[in-house]
């Protein structure tokens, strides 16, 4: 290349100096340093087998909203899902799906062998909770029943499960027609007492994996009360939190409440302990670390002028890891104890701690899944319906199936159900939102529904080896 000479050189510089000056495009402060790089997310693009599988949904879906109208309308509180797990057994039979019922009392089993391949749970859970029903809408829960603590109470499905078990049926029902296109073993599962955190843990035990084929990856997905209908959402890692459910009876020496010098007083005792146990997460956990406390019923005494001999606090404890959930109830036990101690209750009346065998552990999203369906879910619906959220302190028993055996491949989504007028009407403030367990949760059935089996079927067809 020939040299050039240095006026023009100069010349040259001058020119672009000027320029650079005067464009309306030049940068009015400095540019921050790159941010470090990162490894892109896997591309995926709506592959045919999806597409074939879902071209039919449109016309299913008055099926499927009917389904779900009828399971609304009869709900079942845990392993009394007798009527509930009949029609899930039925609608996968009709599927030419291998069925067997009563799998840890109520479960349903459904297996389809499609020829080689990797095995892939579904997992749906069954369960209504006792909650008298206030949406208004014309197949609202009338049902009536008696929980296991003999307390009679109105049923409602208002934690969705009536919507988990229709978008599970239309999942089954797109992957059946579209099994042309794929290759490997469907296990479908109908879980009774997902509520009571011992559901899965009932299945695994009564031979989950030992009498049907044994899953390489486990797929499930939650409605939601804090995204917008036709949206989902998803976490990285840890996705729902432990859950500890706690009895505390602190014990005093009743009496007269004319006279409270001769008496150990519960309440006021019980009341320390409550204001204490805040500590645990404010002062003895690390704040990078999420964990909740919550004293969720307190109950003593009977009468105005009576000072009982005992209060009983109800507690629910949340967590991640492990070490922080042994911090938390070792804490619990502690406080009370040391709390009784000061309040000079006599050694044989110290406080009595539970931690009840209804313990759900955290809920965790392997890498390899999470990657593949965000990947899958982003390519069907676009970036703007799907968005990372922070995990929450609520608690799935679909943890189970992941950690009875950490070879499998495991991922739980969220599916938005909140009617998108009412999400524009608050804004998107959950505050001012029905949440799940609320009497007046109602999504909106039909995107909800309709968001759910796409998403289900996209990521169940991204797993199954194509032929």
């Amino acid at each position: 290349m020939r040299p050039m000479h240095a006026t023009s050189r100069l010349s040259v510089l001058v020119t672009v100096l000027v320029l650079l000056a005067s464009a309306p495009w030049a940068p009015a402060a400095p540019v921050p340093p790159a941010a470090p790089a990162v490894s892109p997310a896997p591309r995926a693009v709506p592959s045919p087998a999806s597409r074939a599988a879902l071209a039919d949904l449109p016309k299913d879906l008055p099926s499927l909203l009917s389904l779900y109208r009828e399971l609304h309308a009869s709900p079942e509180l845990s392993l009394q899902e007798t009527k509930t797990s009949a029609r899930m057994a039925a609608e996968v039979s009709a599927l030419g799906f291998e069925v067997t019922t009563g799998v840890g009392k109520t479960g349903v089993v459904a297996v389809l062998r499609n020829g080689p391949g990797p095995t892939l749970l579904i997992r749906t859970d069954m369960d209504g909770l006792p909650v008298v029903e206030a949406t208004g809408l014309p197949f609202a829960s009338k049902v009536r029943a008696t929980t296991d603590e003999g307390i009679e109470s109105g049923v409602m499905h208002a934690c969705g499960h009536d919507v988990h078990m229709t978008a599970w049926v239309g999942t089954a029902r797109r992957l059946v027609a579209a099994r042309q296109r794929w290759s490997g073993t469907l296990v479908m599962i109908a879980q009774p007492a997902e509520e009571r955190g011992t559901g899965a843990r009932l299945m695994l035990k009564d031979g989950l994996y030992r009498r049907f084929p044994r899953p390489t990856h486990a797929l499930a997905f939650h409605d939601s009360a804090s995204l917008a209908a036709g949206t989902l959402g998803y976490s990285r890692g840890y996705a729902l939190a432990n859950v500890d459910s706690v009895d505390l009876v602190v014990k005093g020496v009743g009496g007269h409440g004319a006279y409270p010098h001769t008496t150990k007083d519960p309440i006021v005792l019980a009341a320390r302990i409550v204001t204490a146990l805040q500590t645990l997460v404010a002062r003895e956990l690390d704040p990078h670390q999420p964990a909740v406390v919550t004293v969720g019923s307190f109950h003593a005494g009977s009468k105005h002028n009576i000072i009982s001999d005992q209060a009983t606090l109800l507690i629910t404890v949340r967590s991640y890891k492990d070490e922080v959930r042994k911090l938390l109830l070792d804490g619990i036990a502690r406080i009370a104890k040391g709390e009784a101690i000061a309040a000079g209750v006599p050694a044989d009346r110290m406080p009595v701690v539970t931690v009840r065998d209804e313990f759900t552990p955290a809920t965790f999203n392997t890498p390899a899944f999470t990657e593949l369906a965000v990947a899958q879910l982003t390519a069907h619906f676009g970036k703007a319906r799907v968005q990372e959220t922070l995990p929450p302190m609520g608690g799935e028993d679909f943890s189970q199936y992941y950690l009875a055996d950490k070879s499998i491949e495991s991922f739980i989504f969220w599916v938005g159900g909140v009617p998108r007028a009412r999400w524009d009407a608050t804004a998107g403030d959950v505050a001012k939102l029905p949440s799940l367990h609320s009497a007046l949760w109602a999504p909106d059935a039909e995107l909800t529904i309709r968001t759910a089996v796409e998403g289900m079927t996209t990521v169940a067809l991204a797993v199954l080896a194509s032929k």
